[in-house]
């Protein structure tokens, strides 16, 4: 990568980038584009931000059990979801409840677990029209409208009062409950009622899937074309702003930029451009266990996500899947690779890997011996809370010289990253 006027100690460009993840890459990339002197300034030593994925003894594992979804109008727009070679989970759910485990899915994108489906949404019925005047905005074509329709129909609130308002009670309520929590890391149920019938409608629309080599190859296809504009390995220990731009302090010297965006997480943007020009956003926190399990110890299905929607859960996990059995590249062939996540809560210690572990064993019905550790993944500061009233498209410029990106902007979701990305090259397109 020499040759990047980044190299020399007291260069000047156009714009500074500092984070790599998946707002800064789609920032610097719209950037480039429009013929802008552009360096991306990322502390670690790969793209991704908190996207990233490892490969540990023939298996994929990533950092967080994360999904894209191809149904989110950015991913459609910005990226090119064919050559990751997606491979879906199945559109549906396997929910214990207090009776029993039930399949319930998507008959029109998983017709062979109909007849599971049917037995397993009977016993539902009797919330079904409660939990409908709840969703009746998802009667709208897409996203936008949605946003729209949401707003002029009732005012935003926590999704456990719009539910209670709406009357979803019983095992339908604790379904919901249980799912969504593993998807906005947040079982309190103070998470916006809007945000959440955004996700459903994206869930409706599309289906998660697992990139063939792993979710890191999403940040890697974004990164393409930046070449030396890319550094890795140099993090930004302060910032100075001045008449005629901002000074970078970096691991290899001073950076001189007209305009500079902090594209990092909102706990780090904070720390870097000071609480008063950006107060720290709440976050969530997930612990995600990886284990090799051998051909016979677990019954790996279709790879359903597995909840726990009893009205008295039996441990700390919103999720487990055996991932195998969906995204086969994920594993060597014979074995098969389980992820179990739980929500890492700010007052106290993460779960344990012997507590993780027997819940998953017994959501999936399986014995929890012989389960080898493949990877441990703790993030602290895995998405932005996004309680009611929901504030996305949040102010990214903070200065004349100086623009925020990222999901805590916008949506905490791979939809709200990329968008946060968009808006903070056009507001740099109009201050250089």
């Amino acid at each position: 990568m020499s040759g990047s006027p980044v190299d020399a100690v007291g260069a000047t460009v156009d714009v500074a980038v500092v984070g790599a993840g998946l707002a800064g890459l789609q920032c610097a990339r719209e950037l480039v584009g429009a013929g802008l002197d552009v360096a991306v300034l990322e502390a670690a030593e790969a793209v991704g931000g908190r996207v990233r994925s490892e490969r540990v003894d023939g298996f994929t594992v990533d950092r967080g059990f994360q999904l894209l979804n191809p149904a989110y109008p950015a991913v459609r727009r910005w990226v090119d979801t064919t050559a990751l070679g997606l491979q879906p989970l199945p559109a549906g759910v396997a929910a214990r409840l207090d009776r029993g485990t039930v399949r319930v899915a998507d008959p029109r994108r998983e017709p062979r677990l109909l007849p599971a489906t049917l037995r397993g949404a009977l016993p539902l019925l009797r919330s079904a029209p409660a939990a409908a005047r709840w969703g009746r905005p998802l009667l709208t074509r897409d996203h936008r409208g949605l946003a729209r329709r949401a707003a002029a129909t009732r005012a935003d609130r926590s999704l456990h009062a719009a539910l209670d308002a709406h009357g979803v009670r019983g095992d339908l309520r604790r379904v919901l409950d249980a799912f969504l929590a593993g998807v906005v890391l947040d079982d309190s149920g103070e998470t916006s009622d809007h945000f959440a019938l955004l996700l459903t409608r994206a869930f409706l629309d599309g289906t998660p899937s697992l990139p063939r080599e792993g979710m890191q190859a999403l940040p890697d296809q974004l990164a393409r074309g930046l070449g030396a504009r890319l550094r890795l390995g140099r993090g930004v220990h302060a910032l100075h702003h001045d008449d005629d731009g901002a000074r970078l302090e970096t691991d290899d010297g001073p950076l001189r930029a007209r305009v500079v965006v902090v594209a990092t997480s909102g706990p780090a943007a904070s720390r870097l451009v000071g609480e008063a020009a950006l107060p720290t956003p709440r976050t969530r926190g997930v612990v995600t266990h990886w284990w090799a399990v051998p051909p016979g110890l677990v019954k790996p299905g279709p790879g359903l996500l597995h909840v726990d929607a009893r009205t008295r859960p039996s441990g700390p996990l919103v999720n487990t899947a055996v991932v195998s059995a969906a995204a086969p590249s994920y594993a060597p062939a014979g074995r098969h690779l389980v992820q179990a996540s739980a929500l890492w809560r700010q007052d106290g210690p993460a779960p344990d890997e012997t507590t993780m572990r027997r819940h998953a064993a017994e959501l999936l019905g399986a014995g929890g011996s012989g389960w080898e550790t493949v990877a441990r993944h703790e993030v602290r500061d895995a998405l932005p809370a996004q309680p009611a009233p929901l504030a996305h498209r949040q102010e990214q410029v903070l200065g004349p010289s100086l623009v925020a990106c990222g999901d805590h902007r916008d949506t905490a979701s791979l939809q709200g990253a990329l968008v946060s990305g968009h808006r903070a090259a056009a507001a740099v397109r109009r201050l250089v």
